[in-house]
């Protein structure tokens, strides 16, 4: 490997500090080609989070020294040609997210099972017989999916009680000839699918697991043709209930000592899971009631995806950015917009340090004019409409609130001050200003200031530009973000369920009108935006695999 021309992302990655690196495309696969695979020095960024090299149909292997990337929880490595994964992936113990998906793979490591973290495997679309002996240690996997493969069954110690996470299951399009009644195992399994199999049977053991919700099992050629003609057109209920029947008529049938024993174990099976069912229907209605429903939409999946180009020059200003946009926040409805603003502001005087650790800025996307380049500007060059205000300069704008300030020190007779007087220090002394610029090289957003009236947010407001940005690093951007879409989720499920009235003309003025049916639903989307340096370079995409993961166990990700 040719490593005497270092890739600009990576070395961007290692003088940043950078936690994820993305590398894909044709662009990213001549350079594999042409190097005999990646760059060295990829392997030296230890301080990397997430990893992703994807559509290079030249990466055919991953070199051993990805062992030292030892802090990575996201590895992504899908729409490659990769013949083999080294077994040293074992050394990932930090390892969450394992996509090795769409590749030439013929065989999984058996370092995988030592990947005592991971939550999701995705190993579809390969060339797989068999899965490795020992996926039980991964006690806490939730997904799998090992569809489109060439898989003939399950290892024996994949239907094991240690696997008390796993609850999706997707196995589709595969040789599997056979699904053990040791399932029921499996008490979190919530999604099972084994369509376009080679089964001849469905063990009735898996009318056992308690918290099954979706099965499919369509496109195999089942003995019990009544069974198959309901997989292929009825509801998991149905079939569930189906296969329940079967279990008790075959305890009727049972005769002897030992096949006595086995109705014995199969009725205080069959009562244990009566118990259980109850209780986790009872358990599940709750947390579905608590929980708050978010939806990333992936930016390959909007046409007119927005990007933020950033200028060298804020390196030494105030360096890092991140920005998503959300759809479906309610404002409309009696106090939400009010409340909203408020956790706004209770974020930025608690989490954000009142400023000082990053800032929060909020625009409505329908007044939006992209691209969007994140930029300086000298104090006297630098101009905007500042919420509430006619258009002035930096200085000028400055000025007006330190001469505010001490009049409300005069009036209030306090040497406290409130408002944007608070953070009029944080720029003190600097001699260029940050500022997000639109396409028509107005001033949007002057953090950690102010935002543009061109862009303020109203009761109207459909959809979100959100930016958090900050000068002490990119993962406080990403720890406030994913605190903000937290909050904005629970104050759009308060907003939701209390189906407060809206003022008619979308800012509280004349008589109250019903909300809307659309604005009833408490579901946020988020849809992914790219920051990107002057040459196009990705810096940051948010929010990635990585992110919204923390703690939040009442919030449900759907990608």
């Amino acid at each position: 490997m040719d490593d005497t021309k270092k890739w600009p992302e990576v070395e961007k990655a290692a003088t940043e500090k950078r936690r994820e690196l993305v590398l894909q495309g044709p662009a990213v696969d001549k350079r594999i080609s042409s190097n005999g695979g990646l760059d060295s020095s990829i392997y030296s960024l230890t301080l990397l989070n997430y990893l992703e090299v994807s559509q290079c149909p030249s990466l055919t292997e991953i070199h051993e020294d990805i062992r030292h990337l030892t802090n990575l929880q996201s590895l992504i490595l899908c729409r490659n040609k990769l013949a083999s994964i080294p077994n040293v992936i074992g050394n990932l113990k930090s390892l969450k997210v394992l996509d090795l998906s769409v590749n030439n793979l013929t065989v999984l490591p058996e370092g995988v099972t030592q990947l005592r973290e991971l939550n999701t495997l995705n190993v579809s679309c390969n060339n797989l017989e068999v899965l490795p002996e020992g996926l039980s240690q991964c006690t806490k996997l939730s997904s799998i999916n090992i569809s489109k493969n060439r898989v003939i069954g399950f290892p024996a110690d994949f239907y094991s009680e240690k696997l008390d996470l796993l609850s999706t299951v997707v196995a589709s399009d595969n040789l599997i000839e056979e699904l053990s009644g040791e399932i029921h195992k499996l008490a979190a399994l919530k999604v099972l699918d084994l369509s376009n199999n080679k089964l001849r049977e469905i063990p009735s053991d898996l009318s056992d697991c308690p918290k099954l919700k979706e099965i499919s099992f369509k496109g195999n050629k089942l003995n019990d043709k009544r069974l198959e003609k309901m997989v292929n057109g009825c509801q998991t209920k149905s079939i569930l209930d189906y296969l329940r029947g079967k279990g008790r008529g075959r305890q009727g049938e049972d005769k002897g000592d030992a096949d006595g024993g086995r109705s014995t174990d199969k009725k205080k099976r069959q009562q244990q899971r009566k118990k259980k069912e109850k209780a986790s229907d009872e358990q599940d209605e709750v947390e579905e009631l608590n929980k708050m429903v978010v939806r990333v939409l992936h930016v390959s999946d909007a046409p007119t995806a927005l990007t933020v180009k950033v200028s060298a020059e804020v390196k030494d200003v105030r360096p890092y950015l991140v920005c998503c946009i959300v759809r479906g926040m309610n404002l409309k409805s009696g106090n939400a917009l009010k409340r909203f603003l408020m956790a706004q502001t209770k974020l930025h005087d608690d989490l954000c340090g009142k400023r000082t650790i990053a800032t929060i800025a909020t625009h409505d996307v329908q007044q939006l004019k992209s691209p969007l380049m994140y930029d300086v500007k000298q104090p006297t060059e630098l101009k905007i409409v500042a919420l509430g205000r006619k258009e002035m300069t930096a200085v000028e704008l400055i000025r007006h609130l330190h001469l505010e300030a001490e009049e409300l020190r005069k009036q209030k007779k306090r040497q406290n001050v409130t408002g944007l007087h608070k953070y009029l220090q944080l720029l003190q002394g600097k001699p260029l200003y940050p500022c997000l610029v639109d396409a028509e090289g107005d001033v949007i957003s002057f953090p950690p200031i102010t935002n543009s009236e061109k862009t303020k947010i109203k009761k109207t407001t459909k959809e979100l530009f959100v930016e958090v940005t900050s000068a002490t690093s990119l993962q406080t951007c990403k720890d406030v973000m994913d605190a903000l879409i937290v909050k904005m989720a629970e104050l759009n499920k308060f907003t939701a369920e209390h189906q407060e009235e809206a003022g008619s003309d979308g800012e509280g003025g004349g008589p109250p009108v019903p909300a809307d049916s659309s604005e009833t639903s408490s579901q946020l989307i988020i849809q992914q935006v790219r920051t990107v340096d002057q040459d196009g370079n990705l810096k940051v995409v948010y929010p990635s695999k990585t992110d919204l993961s923390n703690d939040m166990n009442n919030l449900t990700i759907i990608w």
